[in-house]
């Protein structure tokens, strides 16, 4: 086991890191800008070193300057966390020749998932099941128009190396094509400097469901369910929930069971999420990410277990202590990620946190990593914190998350809290109807 870790990254995963790392008995060191001196993951590491200043690519991406970091102190490997270099195929390629420990999946499985049309062929080969489209990039207009014609409109262009919803693009009938390819291919470049896109059937009122797996690298491989996060703005996760409010027993096990078996055929090791849309009974996939998610404490609280322990252990090359057999859900988990953002426009609201309350009681955990006096910086991701509740069952968890977003305080910073308020009063999350466009329509027309 590793005697001493590095946490490339900031915020409340950085702490979700540390704490496990303290669990199993292993010193932590922390890196931050100059910004985030007095950043609570800085507080709470065995050490820390800063890496550069503020802005994010001359320090938390910067590689030489990790790379130095973990020859300073000494530490044995890197756990990446989310965002930032969790993705990065050549980040762990580097590390991996320093000789130092990358806690996450090997570097070409990171490449092979990173690529959305290679990502999708091999799930097609591995058995799972896809979205009917292009077999590969679509370079010319004039090929988009034959591959619309032939899985129908509406069709949806997508960026071969995409995320986040940059470089998507929907035509809903041909005359609306030729916009659609050539701004998605714009986006794409300039978002990830690949024009190449690929078509897909365009679902009308699919969920978004996915498939939390884990591997050893060696054979063995499990599923912990799945997780509903069809609650989106621009793409972007807001509401999660684990299980999904239309997924049976016997629908969840055999999901599971096509993705674990993929992971353990490509010799996959680590945490990863298989994300699928899900429609009409059908799972369609999208894409795998091959990191820890944002959303992955409501698996951890319906089948309790530490994801972060079991990626730490594997990386050091033990063998997983998850046995599918052994992991039962048990009640309902929902998190809400909850942004230092002004409503309605959530324009980001950095700022200083004069006073903070954390919910507290049963069933209730707050990752975040704010204190009071502290000055969220302006220049990340304006995520301060998720908030999650355990339950029996969804109706027990969504009146416990309404409690607790009663309890929490946060001054000093507009937040999104009173979103998700005005979301718990409403009959279709209250019933579990609702599809990854219902959000967008509800803030256009929350009346």
């Amino acid at each position: 086991m590793f005697s001493k870790i590095l946490i490339a990254n900031r915020g409340e995963i950085a702490l979700r890191v540390i704490r496990a790392a303290r669990e199993m008995g292993i010193a932590s060191v922390a890196v931050h800008s100059t910004a985030d001196a007095d950043a609570m993951h800085v507080r709470m590491a065995d050490e820390s070193i800063c890496i550069g200043p503020a802005p994010a690519a001359q320090s938390y991406l910067n590689i030489p300057a990790i790379i130095s970091a973990c020859e300073i102190t000494g530490a044995e490997a890197v756990h990446p966390g989310y965002g930032f270099l969790s993705e990065n195929q050549n980040f762990a390629r580097i590390l991996e020749d320093h000789g130092i420990a990358f806690i996450g999946p090997r570097s070409e499985h990171i490449a092979l998932m990173g690529d959305k049309i290679a990502a999708k062929a091999t799930m097609e080969r591995l058995g799972v099941p896809c979205v009917p489209g292009s077999e590969g990039g679509v370079p010319t207009l004039e090929q988009a128009r034959r591959v619309a014609g032939e899985i129908g409109y509406p069709v949806l262009i997508k960026a071969a190396s995409g995320g986040g919803g940059r470089g998507m693009k929907v035509a809903r009938g041909p005359d609306e094509l030729p916009s659609a390819f050539l701004t998605a291919r714009s986006e794409a470049k300039a978002a990830f400097g690949d024009d190449t896109v690929y078509m897909e059937r365009y679902l009308a009122r699919p969920r978004h469901v996915e498939i939390q797996v884990f591997g050893d690298g060696r054979g063995a491989s499990v599923h912990l369910g799945e997780r509903d996060c069809s609650l989106q703005r621009r793409h972007q996760k807001v509401f999660e929930e684990a299980p999904s409010p239309v997924i049976d027993p016997d629908t969840r096990s055999r999901i599971g069971g096509i993705c674990a078996r993929a992971v353990a055929e490509m010799g996959y090791a680590g945490a990863g999420t298989i994300e699928f849309l899900y429609e009409d009974g059908e799972f369609f996939f999208i894409e795998m990410n091959t990191r820890l998610q944002v959303e992955h404490p409501v698996t951890e609280e319906v089948y309790g277990v530490d994801l972060v322990r079991e990626q730490i252990r594997v990386a050091a090359g033990q063998p997983l202590s998850l046995r599918q057999k052994e992991l039962r859900p048990r009640g309902h988990a929902i998190e809400c990620r909850i942004n230092a953002e002004s409503l309605p426009d959530f324009r980001p609201c950095p700022g200083t946190v004069t006073t903070l309350h954390a919910p507290g009681g049963l069933g209730v955990r707050l990752d975040s990593a704010l204190y009071a006096g502290y000055t969220i910086p302006p220049h990340y991701d304006s995520l301060i914190g998720k908030l999650i509740v355990h339950a029996d069952d969804r109706p027990a968890a969504l009146a416990r998350l309404r409690r607790a977003l009663g309890e929490l305080i946060v001054d000093g910073v507009e937040t999104t809290t009173p979103l998700f308020r005005r979301l718990l009063a409403n009959p279709d999350i209250q019933t579990g109807r609702y599809d990854i466009h219902w959000l967008e329509r509800f803030l256009a027309d929350p009346d």
